[in-house]
């Protein structure tokens, strides 16, 4: 079933954790698959950051805990994104360039993009400062939260 194609949201991402880290990305439903397209700046150079859906949206505190765990509607282990065996809220890593800048982009399913109980609308986006292993539960080792918006 169709659960509204064209179905858009974004969030713009505030540095947290005494990083410079900043971003912007944008949410597209398109039939059972959200397209993710993001640009990010601050990162630390030519390397990989995790990055996540997270439960709860507030970024209000300066570590972005407020943002809660990672968005898990289906209580699944943490894992590789879109292998079945992973957090509706868990995304490729971001790969910077030489200058701490990246583009992102990423088509992936298991959530939708809406305010639902697996809509991501309304739920934080955050960028950690190191990258995900994919294994580590709950939360990929990828360390402080640099990184946080509310998707709207």
């Amino acid at each position: 079933m169709d659960q509204g194609t064209g179905q858009k949201a974004s969030a713009t991402l505030d540095s947290k954790s005494g990083s410079q880290a900043k971003g912007e990305v944008n949410f597209v439903w398109q039939g059972h698959d959200v397209l993710i397209n993001g640009k990010f700046s601050g990162l630390k150079p030519n390397a990989e950051q995790g990055f996540h859906v997270h439960e709860k949206g507030d970024c209000s505190a300066p570590d972005a805990t407020n943002a809660g765990g990672h968005f898990n509607p289906e209580t699944k282990m943490h894992g590789m994104p879109d292998s079945g065996m992973n957090y509706a809220g868990d995304l490729p890593n971001i790969k910077s360039d030489a200058n701490g800048k990246a583009v992102y982009s990423a088509k992936l399913h298991g959530f939708t993009v809406n305010a639902g109980p697996t809509g991501i609308v309304g739920r934080a986006v955050v960028v950690h400062r190191d990258p995900d292993d994919y294994k580590s539960q709950p939360a990929g080792n990828s360390g402080p939260r640099i990184a946080c918006g509310v998707i709207q």
